[in-house]
Formats: structure tokens, C-alpha cells, sequence
């Protein structure tokens, strides 16, 4: 059975018992993740959460980049969220890859030229960590009064460890 198969059976499972229809789309808890799309890690479960609790914004390497800012400020602009978090995680594949190797592998792959992207690679998790907490705060589309708070989250221990 292919990966698809399974997750369509794991669907059809799932949605024979559902009876969360009526969630609102505010989360609850007025908070929202901004953390990295690595299979490793599931934010609802090491942060406790249940459907309706936050909004959870996945990208590779977990970057607040101008996407992320996007849908940002519109879980806190139209949908009332009050606090981001900003989660990193050990052993990321971001850390130690350079746009140059990344776009020579895609040039090698597929003829492609990738030299405008800008993959948002980081030598250094925890400034990584800092960097983007920064850039949320700098960003004139974001209020002063969002609690924005950084993290790094071991895929080892599940633990999380605030960066200041």
C-alpha cells in the first residue's frame, strides 16, 4: 500500500468520528507557530495542543521570511492571535547548506537557474533563532504589543529551550 493509500484510509477513519465542524477559524489560544515543515516534529504534540488551539505556519527551516510575515499578520490582524512563537530544531537541514551548493545541485538536476532564490540557509542555530525573532519585530506589517518568542527544539529529547 502506497503512503497516499494509507493516509486516505487514515482520512477516511479520522472523519467517520469528526465532530469538530463548528471550530472557529480563532484560535484559541491566540498564539501562532512559526516553526520548520522537518517530519520530526509536530508542534501540536510538544506544545499540547488540540485542533482550534493555534495557528501553525511550517516552512523549511522554520524562517520568517516574507510568506511566513504574510500569514502572520493575518492570523493576528483578522484572526485575533497575540503571541508567535519562532521554533528552530537540532539537526535541521538548513544549518550548514549554502544557497551557492543548493543552487548548483538544481542546475546539475534539472538546467534550472535558482540564482534570484535566496533558501534562507543558517550556520548558527541559535542566531538563526535570534534573527528571525528580529525580523518579526523590524516588520512595519507586525505591532509592538505581539509577544514574539524563540526557541529551539531538540528532536532528541522533545524538549524545547528558549533563545534570548
Amino acid at each position: 500500500m502506497s503512503a497516499l493509500s494509507e493516509m486516505l484510509d487514515a482520512n477516511a477513519r479520522y472523519a467517520a468520528t469528526f465532530n469538530l465542524g463548528d471550530l472557529s477559524a480563532f484560535p484559541r489560544r491566540k498564539v501562532a507557530v512559526l516553526t520548520c515543515m522537518d517530519a520530526r516534529l509536530d508542534p501540536a504534540k510538544f506544545l499540547g495542543l488540540q485542533e482550534g488551539d493555534a495557528h501553525v505556519i511550517r516552512n523549511a527551516g522554520g524562517r520568517a521570511d516574507q510568506d511566513a510575515i504574510r500569514s502572520l499578520v493575518i492570523s493576528y490582524k483578522l484572526l485575533g492571535t497575540r503571541e508567535f512563537l519562532v521554533i528552530h530544531h537540532e539537526g535541521c537541514g538548513m544549518l550548514g547548506l549554502s544557497n551557492e551548493d543548493l543552487r548548483r545541485r538544481l542546475h546539475e538536476d534539472l538546467g534550472a537557474d535558482a540564482s534570484n532564490v535566496d533558501f534562507l540557509p543558517f550556520d548558527d542555530l541559535d542566531q538563526s533563532v535570534r534573527d528571525d525573532v528580529a525580523t518579526l519585530r523590524a516588520s512595519p506589517l507586525i505591532p509592538q504589543d505581539i509577544a514574539i518568542l524563540g526557541f529551539v527544539y531538540d528532536v532528541r529529547t522533545g524538549r524545547l529551550r528558549e533563545v534570548r
